[in-house]
């Protein structure tokens, strides 16, 4: 006798569990607990997708670099001509 495992054990619960509730109200308890997982799991689908869409786009990488800046370019070059002069 060691635990509550036993067949027995599980048919003694049924037999009070359906006395207590009846017939007629367990399949309604479990459609009220169906209804509401799925209200939960709508919920839930809901807002992951109003995450999604607050969320920024990611943005995609160019192949081809930017255009460089003019003003950039031509400091590059002074000091091309600079560190030549020097060396």
């Amino acid at each position: 006798m060691g635990g509550w495992t036993g067949i027995w054990q599980w048919v003694v619960v049924l037999v009070i569990v359906l006395l207590l509730f009846g017939r007629g109200k367990i399949p309604g308890l479990m459609g009220d607990m169906a209804k509401g997982l799925r209200a939960f799991k709508k919920g839930l689908k809901e807002d992951d997708e109003e995450a999604t869409a607050k969320a920024p786009p990611k943005a995609l990488k160019s192949e081809t670099p930017p255009p460089a800046d003019a003003s950039f370019e031509a400091s590059l070059k002074g000091h091309e001509k600079d560190s030549a002069a020097k060396g």
